[in-house]
Parts: structure tokens; C-alpha cells; sequence
């Protein structure tokens, strides 16, 4: 009854029920109707996150990725070496930052959690180890340990190849299901590893799996043709192959949850059933591929126009940087350089004249002022001419016009 999101900047969000430590010093849950920050972990960011049924387990981004577990504790689900519950994020000391093994997938049962690690050999082989380590409730045999007991730390599931490379893991309530990058799938837990609860269906399966076993594809081929990834109902597993374009399922089958067609509880995987493809599919996928070119080119048109402007503001401002570093070069004799932009045009956008005119005589040197009071004179100087030029050629025109009118 809880919920997890993580936001685009890593950040964990949480509503439902959240843990918190109760006035007797337990763990007591509250009822939040809208999501709030996992406090704890704010600044962090967070890569992934599961829960079960009163727990929770998160992968955080540091130095390298730790794992931070808090909730409910009664049979080491949290992984931190007791069965005493947690309101806040701890870390589990297997994965901490010295150790050899990093955290790339999580995943939890209701009263169990499985993780895949990986140990980066020594150059030059670098290859990568690849292994699950489960904890929490084992009853069931859901940690794949070869025995009922519970875990209170990370145990290695030591059932799979040694060399195999995990892509993929999920749980149900008391089982566990792993995948291969090469398409082979292992599941362990109740009744056989397929999930299911007592009352199943069929009379084939007896007993809990303690250890992992390899579920086939088909009678012919144990392994799923490319394999992207598993996941676990309540008491039934759904596997993605393909690179995405098919899918088996196996477990139970109430309510057609497998989507083979049937509500019959499965031993062995079968493949989930689509619709063939209409006319009306075919059209609506043609319309929406129309309208993703149109989109297209309509963006593409936008960024034409949108370069065209930039090109014009970049002439516009070469022409500027011209004229000031003229100007600058004859009033200070040295081209214009962006550190002598006015402070109040580079922190607000707008240029005060008369502060920074005040500004600059002050700050100035001595060479500097001589410089600006010849450059003063001269301008002054040379404007004086000018008036006395226009003067005398409107006198001139003054005195000649009665002549020419004769």
C-alpha cells in the first residue's frame, strides 16, 4: 500500500503508506494522500526503487551505487544484519563503499528482496561477474538459498552458472524469477518456483523450489530469443523477448492474467496472445506517421527560420563589436576588451551613463585622464570647425542669393 516515483533530477517521492517511527519507538505507518520527498535521501540521486508489502529498498547514486533500505523488518527483508525495523534510509554494509560488488537492479517480495551485482575483474580481462543476492523471509525457498531459513544479510544465490550475465530480476509474493542476456530464465520460490499459492490448479506441481531452476522456453530450446526482461506478478511471472516483440508467461492464470486466453494456471511458459492486425490498426498507424512527418517538418522549418534570425542578430552584433572598438580604440588608444563592459550593463541589463561615466573618471589613471581630456579637445575642436564652416557657408549663401535673383 505504498508508492515510489523518482523524478527526472533523481529525486524519491512517496504517498501511501509512509514509515515512521511511532511515540512507543517502533515502526508505525501513515497514510499521506499526495507525494512528498523521502527527506532523507534529498540531494541523492536515486536510480531505482522497489517495495514490498511493508519495506523498501533503493539504489543511490554517490561515489559508486549504494543501497538504502528502511520499513518493516521482521525477517531481515531490509538486509542490514537484524529483524529491527527502520523509519529511515541505512545502508546495507554488503554494498557499501568499500566493497568489490556494485548494485545494478532491485527488486522485492512481499517479505523478501533480490538484488544483481556485478565484480569487475582485474585488467586486463575485464569482464564482468554477474550474481543475485537475495534476503528477507525463506520459507518458501523465494531466497533460493537450498533451504526455508530466513536471511538477515545478502546471500549470494549460488544455484545459477558462475559466468552467466543477469539482466533482468523480479519477484512475486514468495517467488523470485531471473534472466539471462543470452535467454535463460531461472525461477525459484513457492510451489516449484512458479509463484503459485496453495489451491493451484494443476496436480503436476509439489513442493517449493529452495533453488533456482531453469524454466524452457519449450520442450526444444531451454533458452528466450533476445531477452529483455522478467517480471513477476503475485504468483505469476511475464517474460519479454524478441527485443520486445514477444511475450511468455507462465504461474497463475485467474482472471487471465497470463493473456494466452485461458484462466488455467501454466507449468510452462506460453506465449501471450495480440490481435492480428486490421485494416484500421494499419490506417491509424499511417495517420500517426503522417502526422509525426508533418510534426517534423514543421520543426524542421521552425529551426530554419530560427537559424535565419541568428544569422542576422550575429551580423547585427559583429557590426557593433566594430563600431565600439573604434570608438573605444580612438578615445583610449587600445582595442575594446568584454572585461571593460559597465558593471550595471552586465549585472541588470541597462547602462546608467552617468554612474559609470563617474565610475571611470574615478577609477582612471593619469595616463587615462590625459588621454580622454586631448580626446576631449580635439572633439571639442573639431565640432567648432564644423560650426564655423556651416556658419560661414550660410553667410556666403546669404550674400550671394540677391545677386543670383538679379
Amino acid at each position: 500500500m505504498t508508492s515510489l516515483a523518482i523524478d527526472n533530477i533523481g529525486g524519491l517521492w512517496i504517498w501511501g503508506n509512509y514509515p515512521q517511527q511511532s511515540n512507543e519507538g517502533g515502526l508505525s505507518f501513515v497514510s499521506t494522500f499526495a507525494p512528498s520527498p523521502v527527506k532523507d535521501l534529498l540531494g541523492y540521486t536515486v536510480m531505482k526503487v522497489a517495495c514490498g508489502t511493508e519495506h523498501i529498498v533503493a539504489l543511490v547514486s554517490t561515489e559508486k551505487i549504494l543501497c538504502y533500505s528502511w520499513g518493516g523488518n521482521k525477517h531481515g527483508q531490509l538486509g542490514l544484519g537484524d529483524t529491527q525495523s527502520r523509519h529511515c534510509p541505512e545502508i546495507v554494509e554488503t554494498f557499501n563503499q568499500d566493497s568489490p560488488w556494485e548494485i545494478y537492479e532491485v527488486a522485492c517480495g512481499s517479505l523478501h528482496t533480490a538484488l544483481l551485482a556485478r565484480k569487475k575483474a582485474p585488467p586486463p580481462s575485464d569482464t564482468h561477474e554477474s550474481t543475485c543476492w537475495t534476503f528477507g523471509l525463506g520459507e518458501n525457498g523465494q531466497l533460493g538459498h537450498g533451504t526455508t531459513k530466513n536471511a538477515m544479510s545478502p546471500q549470494q544465490v549460488n544455484g545459477l552458472p558462475d559466468s552467466v550475465s543477469l539482466i533482468s530480476v523480479d519477484c512475486g509474493l514468495f517467488h523470485t524469477s531471473v534472466l539471462s542476456s543470452s535467454g535463460e530464465a531461472w525461477s525459484w520460490g513457492m510451489e516449484r518456483g512458479l509463484g503459485l499459492c496453495p489451491g493451484a490448479r494443476v496436480s503436476a506441481v509439489s513442493g517449493d523450489a529452495v533453488s533456482p531452476l531453469l524454466i524452457s522456453c519449450s520442450e526444444q530450446n531451454a533458452k528466450f530469443d533476445k531477452p529483455v526482461q522478467v517480471a513477476c506478478g503475485a504468483a505469476h511471472t511475464v517474460l519479454v523477448a524478441k527485443d520486445g516483440y514477444e511475450m511468455w508467461s507462465w504461474g497463475r492464470g485467474r482472471s487471465g492474467v497470463l493473456g494466452n486466453g485461458k484462466t488455467d494456471d501454466c507449468l510452462t511458459p506460453t506465449r501471450v496472445l495480440w490481435p492480428e492486425v486490421t485494416e484500421d490498426d494499419k490506417q491509424v498507424e499511417t495517420k500517426a506517421n503522417d502526422s509525426e512527418e508533418t510534426k517534423t517538418e514543421e520543426k524542421d522549418s521552425k529551426q530554419d527560420e530560427n537559424l535565419e534570425k541568428m544569422k542576422v542578430l550575429e551580423s547585427r552584433l559583429s557590426a557593433m563589436e566594430q563600431y565600439a572598438s573604434i570608438l573605444h580604440g580612438s578615445i583610449f588608444g587600445k582595442p575594446f576588451e568584454e572585461k571593460e563592459i559597465p558593471m550595471s550593463l552586465q549585472n541588470s541589463g541597462t547602462f546608467d551613463v552617468a554612474k559609470e561615466w563617474e565610475t571611470m573618471l574615478e577609477s582612471a589613471d593619469q595616463g587615462r585622464l590625459v588621454r580622454l581630456e586631448m580626446f576631449y579637445r580635439n572633439m571639442l575642436s573639431g565640432v567648432k570647425d564644423k560650426l564655423m564652416k556651416k556658419r560661414i557657408q550660410e553667410v556666403m549663401k546669404e550674400c550671394l542669393n540677391p545677386f543670383s535673383s538679379k
